[in-house]
């Protein structure tokens, strides 16, 4: 076989080995398109409510979380039932007063070796347990800049209540979609994540995974792990990956969301997104050969298995050694004779610009897609929504660099800073 017969086959094989490992999103897709998650579940006129408590893990965010509690207090939800937490992680600012003067129970915690939100869960949970206050069934874990949608609590019991799941996830929106391109991608890919992959992992009975804050906990759940070891950078996903391990159940609620304040400077959104990129770097590391072993435990857990194992390979870096695989040889063709040279470079550069545009307008579709079934969720003028479709695509290739300096660069936690959405904030008021 010559040159220019294993640069076309390598390709092919290359292309067709992503395409049959991603193939499955595509069948997300289309139950997506025809159907959301499960029909909603009923409660029976007798059965109890469960008691929560909602917990926030807050750095210096004195300007937002008032607004957070006050969409917590207003839960068309007993108040008896739902009590209100804030850790308030190594602030400098007046988080603690604000979260007091909003009627939240406030732990203060002074750590400046153990940073982020994993370990501010995991000391929490224990010092609840040694003040004799998990009393709870379940925990509500939130993001300071969250607002919360008045029936969220209600909705999310709901699900909670069939007794099926060991954690729960809900619908993630924006407050802030319109602000610019960044908070944008950031919030296409979020509604996509509830509509194309939540749901479609719902209504066929696999596991969700939780997407850092607006999720249930079971307090079982907590107390079987004794409080939160997921340290890593990215410790949802870590929670997520352990419970596909260990059978339990992560189940979705479409009814309950959660509005998510977006970074929108590329400098915030690449601290985040490096702190991200690490820590599925460090998920891949600690759980990948446990994940492909799990993979033929066969039925629902090990298809959950596969799941999970696809959503933390790195998807970017696999792309990208396509790329780079032609750009090797052209590199390599040098050496060969002029006419097998201009072929071999003909083709390498066919497979690259091919690569390029079939992302672009692989992702331009998922946006569009995911725009118009959910244009009335989007809190953002008509242009602002076909505007972002064309920047979306944008967005993602810069996980391309990102993905890269995350391979060498050590990356620590790092707080967002958060100001406030407005629009989405008066309509919840």
């Amino acid at each position: 076989m010559d040159l220019i017969q294993w640069v076309v086959v390598l390709n092919i094989s290359l292309t067709v080995l992503l395409g049959a490992a991603y193939f499955y999103q595509l069948v997300y897709l289309l139950i997506g398109l025809v159907g959301k998650a499960r029909k909603r579940p009923g409660r029976g006129e007798d059965a109890p409510l469960h008691r929560y408590a909602a917990v926030v893990a807050a750095r210096n965010e004195a300007g937002v979380i008032g607004e957070l509690l006050r969409t917590l207090r207003e839960q068309d939800y007993p108040r008896e039932l739902l009590d209100l937490y804030v850790i308030a992680d190594n602030c400098t600012d007046g988080t603690a007063e604000v979260a007091r003067r909003a009627g939240a129970i406030v732990y203060q915690r002074y750590d400046q070796t153990r940073r982020g939100k994993g370990y501010a869960l995991d000391t929490f949970f224990h010092w609840l347990a040694e003040a004799g206050r998990d009393t709870y069934d379940g925990y509500l874990i939130f993001d300071a800049d969250n607002l919360v949608d008045p029936n969220f609590v209600r909705e999310m019991d709901r699900v909670f209540a069939t007794g099926k799941y060991d954690a729960i996830t809900s619908y993630r929106n924006s407050r802030n979609y319109g602000t610019n391109w960044i908070s944008a991608g950031y919030a296409l890919w979020f509604l996509r994540e509830a509509r194309f992959l939540s749901a479609p992992r719902m209504a066929l009975g696999s596991n969700c995974h939780v997407s850092g804050t607006g999720f249930l906990v079971s307090a079982q759940t907590i107390r079987a792990n004794g409080g939160w070891p997921f340290h890593l950078l990215t410790e949802d996903i870590q929670f997520s990956v352990d419970c596909a391990l260990q059978g339990r159940r992560i189940g979705y609620c479409e009814k309950a969301v959660v509005y998510d304040e977006q970074p929108v400077t590329f400098r915030q959104s690449l601290d985040q997104r490096l702190r991200w990129s690490k820590g599925f770097y460090q998920v891949d590391l600690r759980y990948g050969a446990s994940l492909l072993r799990g993979i033929f435990r066969g039925g629902r857990q090990g298809w959950s298995c596969y799941d999970m194992l696809m959503t933390v390979a790195p998807g970017m870096l696999l792309t990208l050694a396509v790329l780079l695989f032609n750009v090797v040889i052209c590199g390599a063709c040098l050496f060969e004779p002029a006419y097998i040279a201009r072929w071999v470079v003909a083709l390498a550069l066919e497979s690259i610009q091919s690569a390029v545009v079939g992302f672009y307008l692989g992702l331009f579709l998922y946006g569009a897609v995911t725009t118009l079934t959910e244009w009335k969720q989007i809190h953002t003028g008509a242009g602002k929504k076909l505007l972002y479709l064309f920047t979306f695509p944008i967005f993602m290739f810069t996980y391309v660099p990102i993905s890269l300096a995350a391979l060498v660069r050590k990356v620590e936690w790092k707080p967002i800073y958060h100001t406030g959405g407005k629009k989405v904030a008066k309509e919840l008021q």
